[in-house]
C-alpha cells in the first residue's frame, strides 16, 4: 500500500478536520458502487479498503503517532531485517487477532532468516490453529527442532499438536523429549497428565 498521506492527498502536517475532507471527497469520487465494470469495481474496492485504512489510521491520534514513527525508520534492508520485522508484525498481529496476517508475517520471517528456529516454530503453532495446515506445521515445528535440538519447547509444542491430531505415538515421543530438556516447561506438565505415561 502507498503512503497514507499520499494516498488521501493530504501533507503529513495536515489536521484531522483537512483528512476528514479530503477522504469524504476520495469515498464519493471512487466509491465502488460507482463502477459496473467488474475489473474496475474490484479495483475500486481495494482502494477504498485502502483508503479506509488511511483514514481511520490517520484520524486516531495514537494510530496515527505509530504510523508517523514507522514512517521515518529506515526500510531493512538486509534478510535479518527483513525477517526480524517480519517476526515483529506478526507480534502484532496476534494481538489484532489477525490470523492470515499473522501466517503473512511469519512466512516473510521464515523465508528471509530459514535459519532461525524461533520463526519456524512460531509459523509452526500458527498453521496449527488451522486444521487445513496442519502438516505444514508439524514440518514447521520439526524444523524448529532440528535447528535448536536442545529446546524443549519445540518438541512441547510438537507433542500438543501430534497430541491434537489424535498421533498418540509421535505425541509421546515428543513429550519425552520435551521432558528430558524442559522438565518444568507447563506444556510439558499439561501434555503428561493429558497423554499419559509412554
Amino acid at each position: 500500500m502507498s503512503d497514507y498521506y499520499e494516498l488521501l492527498g493530504v501533507p503529513p502536517t495536515a489536521a484531522a478536520a483537512e483528512i476528514r475532507r479530503a477522504y469524504a471527497r476520495l469515498a464519493k469520487e471512487r466509491h465502488p458502487d460507482r463502477y459496473t465494470d467488474p475489473v474496475e469495481k474490484e479495483r475500486a474496492q481495494s482502494f477504498f479498503k485502502d483508503l479506509t485504512t488511511a483514514f481511520n489510521t490517520l484520524v486516531n491520534d495514537t494510530r496515527r503517532q505509530e504510523y508517523d514513527a514507522g514512517r521515518s525508520r529506515p526500510t531493512p534492508h538486509t534478510p535479518e531485517e527483513i525477517a526480524r520485522d517480519a517476526y515483529q508484525s506478526a507480534a502484532q498481529a496476534l494481538e489484532a487477532g489477525q490470523y492470515q496476517d499473522r501466517v503473512t508475517f511469519l512466512r516473510t520471517a521464515v523465508h528471509h532468516a530459514p535459519g532461525v528456529a524461533e520463526y519456524h516454530a512460531a509459523l509452526g503453532r500458527a498453521l496449527g490453529r488451522n486444521p487445513q495446515t496442519t502438516r505444514e506445521a508439524i514440518q514447521c515445528l520439526e524444523k524448529a527442532s532440528h535447528l535448536e535440538p536442545s529446546n524443549g519447547g519445540h518438541f512441547a509444542d510438537l507433542a500438543m499438536l501430534f497430541h491434537s491430531q489424535g498421533l498418540k505415538l509421535r505425541a509421546q515421543k515428543a513429550l519425552e523429549t520435551a521432558q528430558r530438556l524442559s522438565p518444568r516447561d507447563p506444556r510439558v506438565l499439561r501434555l503428561r497428565a493429558e497423554i499419559g505415561p509412554s
